[in-house]
């Protein structure tokens, strides 16, 4: 059958239209992607202000259109932390509903962080051992960790790439002080994690997903997406130690001249390359790889397993 996933994201709302059926290999079909930003929308006291639901609206009717278009049988609508966080988020998906039909189902983020990690097990299977997931969003990081599907500890973290950046670096290029300021509130809030996942033991491979970690990665010379999802790709510590300074000394516009870095993500790169640095000195990893597969594919691997249950 043809699944579609609306992903309404911090950064994006992205449909991902795959064909599926129990047992086999999603593939992918179609991909409709719109920068809303929804976590820079929020007004003073936390709420998406009318101008941001407005657009949300008009960019998830425009998804339902081109789902349509597309040929989709059945649509699995879901939001994270943007909305997830916001003041007013029953209102914005009372609005969502009443003018679209969608039915927003709302994840946690432990929910994030075990779909995440369902995703990546199923994408370099058992022989992976104990695996190690970090993912970066717009809005919260995540972490996972454990030998089985589930994984046996999960946490998110409010420390995702475009909240940091509106929240902590409102300069461009960044001052300083800034840029220290926030180094230290990222390793502060990873560090009080680190002791559940190290009680457990060593992983025997770490892998990250998201766009923040796929720049990065790129910028230290992993190959180009365009050369497709089975070229394995890696980041090292020791090469984001180096591009962190480079990217705090640059602005914005400077960022988004660098290989694989877009334009609309290029503001939030530094916040996210310091969130990735904590996370890898603190969990003492040198070098992880960058897994193809992330929420989306765990929302749909997830709503394959309950068809292959019926």
């Amino acid at each position: 059958m043809r699944l579609g996933v609306l992903d309404v994201g911090s950064n994006t709302v992205h449909l991902l239209v795959v064909d599926a059926h129990p047992g086999a290999c999603p593939l992918p079909a179609h991909s409709h992607k719109v920068e809303l930003r929804l976590a820079q929308l929020l007004d003073g006291s936390g709420a998406i202000g009318a101008d941001g639901v407005d657009r949300l609206i008009a960019v998830v009717q425009e998804a339902l259109r081109a789902a349509e278009d597309k040929g989709v049988e059945e649509l699995l609508p879901f939001a994270t932390s943007a909305v997830r966080d916001a003041d007013n988020a029953d209102e914005v998906l009372a609005r969502v509903r009443e003018d679209t039909g969608v039915e927003l189902q709302v994840l946690s983020g432990a929910e994030e962080a075990r779909l995440t990690f369902l995703a990546a097990r199923r994408w370099y299977g058992w022989s992976a051992g104990k695996l190690l997931v970090v993912d970066i969003g717009g809005g919260s990081l995540e972490i996972a960790y454990g030998m089985d599907e589930e994984p046996d500890t999960a946490v998110s973290l409010p420390l995702g790439a475009g909240r940091l950046t509106a929240g902590w670096l409102p300069a461009d290029p960044p001052e300083a002080d800034d840029v220290r300021a926030l180094r230290r509130h990222v390793r502060t809030e990873i560090a009080r994690t680190v002791g559940d996942f190290s009680r457990l033991g060593a992983p025997d491979h770490v892998v990250a997903t998201s766009k923040t970690f796929k720049q990065l990665a790129r910028l230290s010379g992993a190959a180009r997406s365009a050369e497709g999802l089975y070229v394995q790709r890696e980041l090292k510590r020791e090469s984001l130690e180096a591009w962190v300074p480079r990217l705090a000394a640059m602005t914005a516009a400077e960022r988004a001249e660098l290989p694989g870095v877009s334009e609309a993500r290029a503001g939030q790169l530094l916040a996210g390359a310091l969130v990735a640095e904590g996370a890898m000195d603190l969990f003492g990893i040198e070098r992880l790889e960058i897994c193809p597969w992330a929420l989306r594919e765990g929302v749909i691997l997830r709503r394959l397993d309950h068809m292959g249950e019926g």
